[in-house]
């Protein structure tokens, strides 16, 4: 595979893979065009600039297929909650150094630039002071701001989060519709769950009980921003298509990959 470098960030990246899925059972071994969905998610790790890519289950016939088609497999505890979790598991398991900066790309996201988890993972490189680091795009579509699917993230002037929720932030007051507000430098940004970590934040980021609004939001980025800790947030370099949840959305995946849309 042809590796893409943004910069000499040294960092691992690490695929959390479940079987259990509500709305697609066994999403990681559907097919996608003869390979499985997490093989397609494990190629675009490997034209990154990572140092390891590791595919982090609990399941068995995860872990016998990404054997197969020749990845790392860190079989993890069962019990874990989210992903964020299962990765911490991995980085007691491989012993990395506290600084090690480790980027989570979801089991579910064949379509992932590569440079995308370059500019993340160098994203926190270059900012100590920070505990994570993740991307955001722009919206200027009503129905995408609306939505409390989107997970919208309100910035700090340095960059930092200061709130991500799934309610329109900031709301704009004064003006009566989007359009208006966009065209007066409103700014919405949608949050994309790609992160990247420092093993020790990590670590204390998965010990932490889940707070007030970790609850309400269902959001587990929440942690961090109510325990006083620091997420920096940039724009991709580039879009970020979509991941798999549901059946049409593995379909729509196949035809991109196909190169039949």
């Amino acid at each position: 595979m042809t590796k893409s470098h943004l910069d000499n960030t040294d960092y691992c990246v690490v695929i959390p893979a479940r079987y259990a899925s509500r709305r697609l059972p066994g999403k990681a071994l559907q097919d996608i065009n003869g390979k499985t969905l997490l093989q397609h998610v494990w190629e675009r790790a490997g034209q990154s600039a990572a140092r390891e890519v590791i595919i982090a289950t609990d399941d068995p016939r995860i872990e016998r297929a990404a054997r197969e088609f020749g990845a790392d497999v860190q079989m993890t505890d069962p019990n874990h909650t989210t992903g964020s979790d299962r990765i911490a598991e991995v980085v007691l398991k491989r012993r990395w150094n506290p600084g090690q900066i480790v980027v989570n790309l979801q089991g579910d996201e064949p379509l992932m630039p590569s440079l995308c988890l370059d500019q993340v993972a160098a994203l926190l490189g270059r900012q100590p002071q920070a505990d994570a680091a993740s991307l955001f795009w722009p919206i200027e579509d009503e129905a995408e701001l609306l939505s409390p699917n989107v997970v919208k993230v309100v910035l700090r002037a340095d960059g930092s989060a200061l709130m991500f929720s799934r309610a329109v932030l900031p709301f704009a007051r004064d003006f009566p519709s989007t359009a208006e507000a966009l065209a007066a430098g409103v700014k919405w940004r949608r949050h994309l769950g790609l992160y990247a970590y420092r093993a020790d934040s990590l670590l204390r980021f998965s010990g932490m009980p889940a707070g007030a609004l970790e609850q309400v939001e269902q959001l587990e980025q929440l942690r961090y921003l109510e325990s006083g800790g620091a997420i920096v947030l940039e724009q991709a370099c580039m879009p970020i298509p979509a991941g798999v949840d549901t059946a049409a959305d593995l379909e729509r995946v196949r035809k991109l990959i196909s190169g039949k849309i």
